[in-house]
């Protein structure tokens, strides 16, 4: 992929220079985000209507250093890159992460700054089937979300999840086994 895209690059926008273009191993302040993060912020601002919470989880994204870890010293910060102004702006973003935790897109612990001071960024992927499986994700946007997972080799994440919980599952079972009522009893 990436030597065709250089072919077509060469092709369609010569002469270039290198000063202008983002290169992954030579620019600093880079970070890997999935590549179905745009499907994902979607599934999240039709389940945040009227407080769409999709950037603010790319924000996170942004910020973390290449592990799904996230320190948040600063929340005014945070609150400031997702676009959040004025006296309400850390509540407001505040509501948007809480709301981003009942999605299951990000885990929080609290610390020195509040709530939300050590963020943990579970895969958007799984995040997203833990959606669908609530009924949270409609059937157009989830065929684009596994359509675009497919094409980027992904699907083999989805597919490890739902072992993950179907194992679960089956170990519950054995753990609970069904009540017995009297006559079984006798």
């Amino acid at each position: 992929m990436a030597e065709r895209a250089r072919q077509q690059m060469a092709l369609h926008f010569p002469g270039v220079p290198d000063v202008f273009l983002w290169h992954r191993k030579t620019n600093d302040g880079f970070t890997t985000v999935p590549r179905t993060l745009p499907i994902v912020m979607q599934a999240i601002d039709v389940q945040s209507k009227g407080s769409p919470a999709g950037h603010t989880l790319f924000c996170l994204w942004a910020r973390s250093p290449d592990t799904p870890f996230v320190t948040v010293e600063n929340p005014a910060t945070f609150a400031a890159e997702a676009g959040f102004q004025g006296e309400r702006a850390v509540d407001t973003w505040r509501r948007r992460m809480k709301r981003l935790r009942e999605l299951w897109m990000i885990q929080s612990k609290p610390g020195p700054s509040g709530e939300f001071h050590y963020v943990l960024l579970p895969n958007p992927n799984t995040s997203v089937e833990w959606m669908r499986n609530q009924g949270l994700v409609q059937d157009g946007l989830y065929a684009r979300f596994i359509d675009r997972l497919m094409e980027v080799g992904g699907f083999g994440e989805i597919e490890a999840c739902r072992d993950y919980w179907a194992a679960e599952l089956a170990a519950q079972a054995i753990e609970t086994p069904p009540a017995s009522t009297v006559s079984d009893a006798a």
